[in-house]
Order: C-alpha cells, then structure tokens, then sequence
C-alpha cells in the first residue's frame, strides 16, 4: 500500500479521534474554567482575545496599536491617577528626568518668529567646543531645514538630541556674518540642571531654586549651600514652587541634611506593603540653620514630602499656598518590550501622621480639575476659602495642629498677587511679546553685554532706556493695541519682567532670578519671616 492510499484509508480514522477527543475534553476545560474562572492554558483572557482578533478577527486590525492605546489604559482606569503605562518609546525621556542628563549638543534655544534662536550655550558642552554662540539662529539641523518652519520645540529638540558620540550638522545664521556657518557638533551628556539658581538676596540670607528630585539634586543642593554659608549666609530659603517631585530616596536625603537624629521623615503603607519607616540619621550638614521653604499648588510628591517632613518636625516654616496633594508610592516595573508599568503600591504619611493625598473617589476628570475648582472656590486668593476637616486633624512635634485632606498647607499663607495684573500684560505675556523683545534688544546691545556676571552691572547698563516705552511701541508692530490706563498699573510688572529676561540671557538663571523676584510677593514674604523662632 503507497502512501497516498495509507493516508486516505487513515483519515477516517483521524477525524473519529478528534470529534472523540473534542467530546471528552470540551467539557473537562468548561468545568475547569468555571471552578477556576481561568482558562487552562498560559497567557490571561486578555492575552487569548487579542491573539484570536489578530487570527480571527474580519477585518485588517493593529493588535499592537490596540493593546497599547484601548486595552491598557481601559485596564488601569479604575485605578489611582498615578498608575501609569509608559510605552517603549517613552521611556528614554522618562528616565533621562531621573537621571539627570541626555544625550545633547548643549543649548537653550527659543522659537522666535518662527526663527530657533539660540539663547544660552551651556559651558563647557558640546556647542561652546564646536563654536556656536549666543544669539546664533538655527537654518538647518541636518538636511532638515526649521527656519520658517511651524515646528513646536519638542520637534526641533527630538532633531538635535541623540546617542551620545554621534554628530549633528547645524547651519546657523550670525548675526553681523555675510554668510551662513556650517558647524559639525558631537553630542555629548548634558546634565539637566536639579538647582536652578542659588544667591544672596542679603548680607545673612541664602535662596536655593530647587526644580526637581532628580538624581543630582542632592550634591547640587549641597554644593549651593555649602557656597553660600561661605558668604555669610544664616538663614536659608528653599524654593519648591512649581517643582512636580522626583525620586524619594533622593528627597529624603536632602531633608536629612536639616534634621537632628532620629526625627521621623516619612513612613509608607500599602496593602501589599507593610510599614517602612524613614528617620534621619544626624549626619545632616546644615541642622543649625534657619531655614523657610516656599511651596505652592503645583508642588507635588517629593516635594511636599520635603515641606511636610520640615513641618512636621517643626523645623522651619512653610510659606506660600496649598500644594498639590499627591501622595502615592509609585514603583515603575520594566515589561518585555521596554515599556514599563508605574504601579501605586502605598502611600506616603508624613511625620505627624497625615497623608498628603488628596482624594480621588470621584473621578479621574474632578481630580485633574481640582487646580481649577481651587481658583473657582477662591483658595488662591483666602486662606479661609480652605475648609478643614476636624477629623483630619493631626500635631506636629511641637503640638502645633495641622490638617490632612490633600496636600501641605504653609504655615504662612500667601495669596496669588494680582496687584498690577491687567488685560495688557495678560496679552503681552500669552502672546510671548515680552521674551521676544528681550531677544530684539539683545540682537542690538549683546555685544555690550557679553560678559558681564553681576546683576547690578546688567541693571546699571539698563538704566538709561525707558524700557517700558521702547517696548510698548515694539508690542504695536506685533499687533498688540496701546492701552494707556493698564500700562500705567502694569508698568512697575513690565519692567521687572523686562529686565529679569535681558539678564537671563546675559547671566542665564542667575541673572533672571534676583530680578524677577522683586516683584514676588511670597518671596517678600519669607525674607520678613525667615526665623525659626517665629514657629
């Protein structure tokens, strides 16, 4: 017998056998799956619909494209807002925040009239080694020209990082040259600065800018401090406005720089996570100084573990407004494909024994919306629009009352200041026309300026314009209408915000910052109260 009549005498056979199989497993898996509420093969429901829609499915379907943007975020929606999915090919931005560093050519740059101009070129990094210069505009990247392109930053900026080591060509415009400048740049680490400026606003008193909890940020802090009590500096004001948190661990080690032994800093409690309590060790550097730390609505994590643990402990005083109110320990667990799952596993406790998280049973929508309805209830502007929930009550060491609910609330309540606000320097400042007349005046008077590194000789230099005026008529040629009444409440504003931007490009940060926070309220507000026996 050949092969052919074999297999067809056998088929038969075969057909016979599986409809017998079929009728003796079907119902052993169906009584599996019902006791176990499992399938009895690997992979999840989850795993066994998407692969029979990619198989089965009737129409052309993105399986991948449905997993990462449906199936996933559908999965996490009941959860706490901050359990996130992070795909692959954002995962190299997310960590490089972290981390404290990227692959770059060492720039800042800024989208002038649809023209990249180069603001500040980072010492000692990969442009000051291949020549480009302050003011120099960006034609080309590459092959890709941007100049008069509508391209937004994060696609010039995707243009120009990279591995580092490898090269990027850039065609600059320079100002006063005949012609174009071919310039061949090789990326280099660019560190992402943690402290964003440290100065002496007076003769005993030390301000630290403090923009994220990244992996650097606790030697910069050291070094910004210990730079400063060698000028004198008594007192000490730590700046976390604005600052959105970063790595625990790092955060705690700068709180212990402020703390004696064995104060309690923070204690996590989870459902799968039992108590793990963080105390200081002693070893802090700088527990004898006196110390004001600035917070406002849109500082989180971190940084109101900071403010809390610094409260709590009665360690200085907290000015400023409610902070964000986030208070959930995420742990970021990598997936095959180099994506990762930022899951909630517990939740943070401050020292006295209140959880900084605000509440989020009502929804995703009015948790995200609680900056809003905050501005809408008054809070910004009256401490007393904040109700205090009597059963959230809790004391700091010294037994001063404190409350939990969302957020820290500073000891010092500073409202929005509003004064001098008008519709035209509402205009001005959303349509950029502030930042960009600083580049025009730079354009003319750079040469003047360059190398001056100290704010009084930039203020000296600026005195003899009427800046105001000059940039009142440049404002009309980019269509913004005069408007007499609002420049005269605003003109104190316009000033400031004029020269705090021409410093910063002459003196980056530290040029920017002493300007730009003599017009701030709760800045003010920490100088008069810097004393810790003001507590």
């Amino acid at each position: 017998m050949n092969n052919k009549t074999l297999k067809t005498a056998l088929l038969p056979v075969a057909i016979a056998l599986a409809v017998v199989i079929g009728i003796v497993i079907a119902p052993a898996v169906k009584q599996r799956q019902q006791t176990t509420g499992h399938l009895p093969f690997s992979g999840s429901k989850l795993d066994w619909i998407l692969g029979m829609i990619a198989h089965s499915y009737v129409d052309s379907v993105d399986v991948a494209r449905l997993e990462e943007e449906v199936a996933i975020p559908a999965l996490l929606h009941d959860l706490d807002p901050h359990t996130v999915y992070i795909p692959a090919k954002d995962m190299q931005r997310t960590n490089e925040s972290i981390m404290g560093n990227f692959g770059g050519i060492g720039i800042q740059f800024y989208k002038y009239r649809d023209t990249v101009v180069v603001i500040k070129v980072i010492p000692d990094g990969p442009s000051e080694a291949g020549d480009i210069r302050d003011g120099d505009r960006i034609v080309r990247v590459d092959d890709s020209i941007v100049a008069g392109k509508r391209l937004i930053s994060d696609d010039i900026m995707g243009m120009m990082r990279g591995e580092i080591g490898t090269k990027v060509r850039l065609t600059i415009h320079r100002p006063g040259a005949n012609a174009p400048l071919v310039k061949q740049i090789t990326r280099g680490s660019i560190p992402l600065k943690s402290v964003e400026v440290a100065f002496m606003p007076n003769d005993t008193t030390g301000y630290v800018k403090i923009s994220i909890f990244d992996m650097n940020a606790l030697s910069e802090m050291t070094k910004a401090i210990d730079g400063l009590t060698e000028k004198g500096a008594r007192k000490l004001i730590i700046d976390l406005r604005g600052n959105e948190g970063g790595v625990l661990a790092v955060a705690l080690n700068m709180v212990n720089e402020f703390l004696p032994p064995d104060c309690l800093m923070l204690y996590t409690l989870g459902n799968a996570s039992p108590r793990k309590e963080y105390r200081s060790n002693g070893r802090g550097r700088y527990k004898d100084i006196q110390l004001v730390v600035l917070i406002d609505e849109l500082s989180a994590s971190a940084s109101e573990i900071f403010a809390g643990a610094i409260q709590d402990n009665d360690r200085g005083l907290i000015v400023g407004r409610r902070s964000y109110g986030k208070g959930l320990v995420q742990e970021q667990r990598l997936l095959p494909d180099g994506s990762a799952l930022r899951l909630t596993v517990a939740r943070y406790y401050i020292p006295s024994g209140r959880s900084i998280q605000r509440p989020y049973d009502e929804g995703k929508e009015k948790y995200y919306s609680d900056i809003y309805q905050r501005v809408l209830r008054g809070e910004l502007s009256e401490k007393d629009s904040i109700i205090f929930d009597e059963n959230l009550k809790f004391t700091t060491l010294g037994g001063r009352a404190v409350y939990g609910g969302g957020g820290i609330m500073p000891d010092i309540f500073v409202p929005v200041d509003t004064a001098g606000n008008t519709r035209y320097l509402s205009d001005v400042i959303r349509a950029y026309v502030l930042y960009d007349f600083s580049i025009d005046f730079m354009d003319r008077h750079r040469s003047r300026l360059a190398g001056t590194n100290d704010v009084d000789s930039v203020l000296a230099y600026l005195s003899s314009f009427h800046l105001v005026d000059d940039f009142v008529a440049y404002a009309t040629t980019r269509g913004i209408r005069r408007n007499d009444a609002d420049i005269r409440v605003s003109r104190a504003l316009l000033d400031n915000r004029i020269k705090s931007y021409i410093a910063r490009h002459v003196m980056d940060n530290a040029g920017f910052y002493p300007i730009f926070l003599r017009s701030d309220e709760t800045f003010a507000k920490s100088l008069e109260n810097i004393s810790i026996n003001s507590l």
